[in-house]
């Protein structure tokens, strides 16, 4: 049958199920659409008929039936070339490892029932060699900055293990209304998931907390600059927990401008963008695969820079954290 194509398993996709190591390689094919490759025997492993939860071993050779018919594959072709073209331009560094990428405002990193348009789909775009970059951390759709894929499945687990380890210091820049005080601090606040009454009705929120449920969540901060009744802020996060900063921010009484969801009334600030102003400045971690600490940052894009020129804030100012904060 031509189309067909014959894969064969590396060395560091040692125990890879088939069905995570097609979803690495295809992404766009969807695991009802392998789990029927699978029943009628055209996809095979070493030759032999095989489950989605078989677990590889390196030198596998995977049999690939022709997907040029098959709709995701069509989905694939009609986003690959103006998805390079557009994740290529969000690529602040690259190595054989790692890409990191400065994520525009209000584009999702993940897909959903109404977002077909996402950091996660476009990587597909990108795939080398048979490796599709894989995500090791989100930022909500409404933040923008500084995020870290993964290029290898080693690099993939090592990232994935510092940043819930606690290797990667991050570093935010938040316009907040109000100036907290003092100047310079830490939040601990726990925090949870909650069933809130917003209006009429009930929404999820995530909001200061106690008791069981509740999940430990410290932010540092410190005041960078000063405008009228605004203050842009450099935040830290130590824990990473869901909408962290914006609920700590607002728990200080400075919600970040644009945050209508924790600020309410008060995150609308006269002459700027209504927008969410939370961007990832800057990421400081050792090096997935050669163990150097490195340091990346990405530029104020979008609204917030905007804003940073309206009130003539440093687009290039630094943060040096205290050593009893580290």
């Amino acid at each position: 049958m031509s189309g067909v194509q014959t894969r064969t398993v590396k060395d560091d996709e040692a125990g890879m199920r088939l069905d995570r190591w097609f979803k690495a390689h295809f992404p766009s094919v969807r695991h009802g659409e392998l789990e029927k490759f699978l029943r009628k025997g055209q996809v095979r492993v070493s030759g032999g008929r095989a489950k989605s939860n078989r677990r590889l071993e390196p030198g596998d050779e995977i049999r690939i039936p022709p997907l040029d018919s098959s709709r995701a594959a069509k989905k694939q072709r009609q986003f690959s070339v103006e998805d390079q073209q557009e994740i290529r331009k969000l690529i602040l560094y690259e190595d054989e490892s790692l890409i990191a990428l400065n994520k525009p405002f209000g584009l999702a990193v993940q897909g959903g029932e109404k977002t077909r348009r996402h950091i996660d789909g476009m990587l597909a775009s990108v795939t080398k060699d048979g490796e599709r970059p894989r995500l090791v951390h989100r930022l909500d759709k409404d933040t923008g900055g500084l995020m870290l894929v993964a290029k290898t499945r080693p690099a993939a687990q090592r990232l994935s293990d510092m940043f819930k380890g606690r290797d990667i210091e991050k570093t935010y820049w938040a316009l907040v209304n109000g100036m907290p005080r003092p100047r310079e601090g830490t939040i601990d606040l726990p925090i949870a998931k909650r069933m809130v009454r917003i209006g009429d009705g009930e929404q999820e929120r995530v909001v200061p907390a106690d008791g069981e449920t509740a999940k430990k969540a410290v932010s540092h901060y410190q005041i960078i600059e000063e405008a009228g009744v605004v203050s842009f802020l450099a935040m830290q996060p130590v824990t990473g927990r869901t909408h962290q900063l914006r609920v700590h921010a607002a728990a200080m009484g400075c919600p970040v401008v644009g945050d209508g969801k924790y600020g309410s009334a008060q995150s609308r600030i006269e002459g700027v963008s209504q927008k969410l102003h939370l961007f990832c400045r800057s990421m400081s971690f050792p090096h997935p695969k050669s163990g150097r600490r490195m340091t990346l940052q990405a530029p104020l894009t979008g609204h917030m820079r905007e804003t940073w020129s309206f009130f003539a804030f440093n687009g290039e100012a630094t943060c040096e954290w205290p050593e009893e904060l580290k």
